[in-house]
């Protein structure tokens, strides 16, 4: 455990699964001396309260950012900008702003609009989370071996480079790896990783619900592991999804008509018994679960998850 926090002082705006998590990881991890958390949910200030997550709790994101040294965003992607511009008048000089955000061209642009100059805005995507949501949600072992990409500013300045190697310091003490990439580039691998599966779960389970022939009993009841693993994700928060189609669009419908046109094909492979084309992909596609798999990637959740509302 780290000795000396990272970050003296830490300011959360919004804090449901992920937002949580950074706290009860942070904590864990000794990296964060004072926590202030702004939620502009009652109900949600009352778990937070019960939970004892922040030191500071207010509804007010300028009053939880006034002195802190991190200020990380953990609010859906369309609220970003909202809260931005209702923290920016409590950051203080020098103040390194981020957040979890799953998309980061969109994030990035909102948050170097509207923080001040001053603030070292250094945009960040946790690869890690749940089909939970709420304070209560989070566990401090989330982001275990789990990637965090950061999408920082090209810029000669030795504050800022600072800043980055402090924030890569907070990332890696949660347990996670740690790697910067351009905004854009960012947006368009998460595209096809994580938001078109996404896209399609939602899809996929929306259409056998509105099946006519088959009841919802039925789909309940017979459910496969694959069609498990669809509503797992599926059950993933309507809010934070909705925004991510929204402000990545061009991404995911760039790799939406790719998936449609290897759709297709698969289809008419079935459709003419092409077996052998069939057999290449399925195996072909089996290599890739298994790198996953040995990169230690295959779960979200670790098996002590059921605990993790003590954490």
């Amino acid at each position: 455990m780290t000795t000396t926090p990272i970050y003296p002082r830490m300011a959360v705006i919004g804090c449901g699964l992920i937002g949580s998590s950074v706290i009860r990881a942070a904590r864990e991890a000794g990296v964060v001396g004072e926590i202030a958390v702004a939620e502009s949910s009652e109900a949600a200030r009352a778990t937070i309260a019960d939970l004892g997550l922040a030191d500071r709790l207010t509804a007010d994101p300028a009053e939880a950012v006034r002195d802190a040294d991190l200020v990380l965003f953990a609010v859906p992607v369309l609220s970003m900008e909202a809260a931005a511009r209702a923290a920016a008048p409590g950051l203080k000089p020098g103040a390194t702003v981020t957040d979890v955000g799953s998309v980061k061209g969109h994030v990035a642009e909102v948050l170097n609009a509207s923080c001040p100059d001053t603030a070292h805005v250094i945009p960040g995507h946790p690869i890690a989370g749940s089909e939970r949501s709420g304070p209560e949600a989070g566990f401090a072992e989330l982001f275990q071996n789990r990637w965090t990409i950061l999408t920082p500013q090209e810029r000669d300045d030795p504050t800022y480079a600072e800043a980055l190697a402090r924030l890569t310091a907070f990332w890696t003490a949660l347990g996670a790896n740690v790697e910067t990439m351009d905004a854009k580039h960012h947006d368009l691998v998460l595209a096809i990783t994580s938001h078109l599966p996404h896209l399609i779960a939602y899809n996929i389970v929306g259409t056998t619900a509105d099946l006519e022939t088959v009841t919802q009993a039925e789909v309940m009841k017979y459910s496969a592991g694959g069609f498990r693993d669809f509503t797992r994700i599926a059950a993933s928060d309507p809010t934070m999804w909705r925004d991510v189609f929204l402000t990545n669009k061009e991404a995911v419908l760039e790799m939406l008509g790719r998936f449609s046109e290897d759709l297709q094909a698969l289809s008419r492979a079935i459709r003419w018994g092409e077996g052998d084309k069939l057999f290449e992909l399925f195996s072909r596609t089996r290599e890739i679960r298994r790198g996953i798999v040995a990169l230690g990637q295959e779960s979200a959740e670790p098996n002590f998850g059921r605990d993790r509302g003590k954490h």
